[in-house]
């Protein structure tokens, strides 16, 4: 068994304030952006950054879905964490102000990935299907908190 590791990294038009606000939304704009890999979505507690719980399914391929209910925590100002309390899976956001009031935010997931053959195709493809699905999201999330929002 290995870890497995999904990375992506966008270049967001809006100043960083707003893009952190708009991660940390979990009632609003977090809902608003995700992208239809994910389904029944409900906040459990909070809705804003740490102390948040909230659930969904997320759909990796219409066979491979997974019933997750996360935690979040804030360790700083430009960092925030989900942890999967049903799986290995934690995901973190970070947040930098770029010139020009711009943003970069990188998406880090990690989970322990299976052994053998199917434990090597996780790790092959995995990665790829989980970039395309954050790169995806955040797309959605410069649309509503871009220059034009």
């Amino acid at each position: 068994m290995g870890q497995v590791v999904a990375t992506a990294e966008r270049v967001v038009r809006a100043p960083a304030d707003r893009v952190r606000s708009g991660l940390a939304d979990y009632t609003g704009a977090r809902r608003e952006a995700l992208p239809e890999q994910f389904s029944d979505y409900r906040v459990e507690a909070g809705g804003q950054g740490a102390g948040t719980r909230v659930a969904w399914r997320f759909a990796a391929t219409s066979k491979r879905v997974r019933e997750q209910l996360v935690e979040v925590s804030q360790p700083d100002a430009d960092t925030l964490v989900e942890r999967d309390t049903r799986s290995s899976m934690v995901t973190t956001w970070t947040v930098h102000p770029t010139d020009a009031g711009s943003t970069t935010v990188r998406v880090r997931t990690t989970w322990d990935g299976a052994s053998g053959v199917g434990g090597f195709f996780e790790r092959t493809f995995a990665p790829r299907g989980l970039r395309r699905v954050h790169e995806d999201l955040l797309g959605r999330l410069e649309r509503q908190l871009g220059p034009a929002a």
